[in-house]
């Protein structure tokens, strides 16, 4: 089941174009990766696929809900979420717990199934012993992993993340490469996740969507490379 489809989509940057008829589908079940070189706008692809910015043309469409009949729930970590400054004053079992407000109302209780949550989530980014630290105090690579827990403890069908193994080390990133490909394949979630280690992660990732500059285009103007796409889709 699609969760994500996008048909012809192009960006421009004033007059310019940046994207030019991209299409792409992320599906339930599947761990798929966005790559291309620095500046090939796969941030703004994510962007415009999310309504965040508007394209100039396209069709998007986002699946109402999931593969259970359940409405479907998004979670999108950007670029560099975890940049806390050493005065921020939630700790860290605080900060992931915020996570599991927009599933329950802001204003009802935690309850213990909700505390399972985010003991999982921290477990499986193995920051669980940093349960009780205040987040201004950890490395940029702790960080990145407690906006991931957060991330889970909202238990959401489509992860959609930018470079979210920045800051790690190759342990940590090859076991939330791991991680990632059991959420899809194991509990039906749908992942896209924008990387520059297509090397290291392709392992674990279902497909690759690779977004290659066109030929002959002047501007940097970027379009799915369908051959790359095709040889590494499994």
């Amino acid at each position: 089941m699609n969760y994500i489809n996008v048909k012809n989509l192009s960006f421009f940057y004033d007059a310019e174009p940046v994207l030019e008829n991209v299409s792409y589908s992320v599906s339930s079940g599947e761990f798929v990766t966005l790559t291309g070189e620095n500046g090939a706008a796969k941030s703004t692809l994510v962007k415009a696929s999310l309504g965040i910015i508007k394209p100039k043309t396209g069709e998007i469409s986002i699946a109402k809900e999931n593969i259970k009949g359940k409405k479907l729930r998004i979670s999108y970590l950007p670029q560099q979420i975890a940049s806390f400054n050493a005065g921020f004053p939630s700790t860290v079992k605080e900060f992931v717990i915020s996570g599991r407000y927009p599933r329950n109302g802001w204003f009802k209780r935690i309850t213990a199934h909700d505390m399972a949550h985010v003991e999982t989530a921290l477990r499986s980014v193995g920051m669980w012993e940093q349960v009780d630290r205040r987040m201004g105090a950890l490395s940029g690579g702790q960080k990145q992993r407690i906006a991931i827990a957060r991330m889970f403890a909202s238990d959401p069908d489509l992860f959609i993340l930018d470079e979210p193994t920045t800051g790690m080390d190759d342990v940590s990133r090859s076991e939330f490469y791991r991680l990632m490909h059991h959420a899809a394949h194991k509990h039906g979630k749908a992942v896209l996740m924008i990387t520059h280690d297509a090397d290291d992660v392709k392992a674990f990732a279902d497909r690759n969507i690779h977004l290659a500059r066109k030929e002959n285009s002047a501007w940097r103007c970027f379009s799915v490379h369908e051959k790359r796409q095709e040889e590494t889709e499994k």
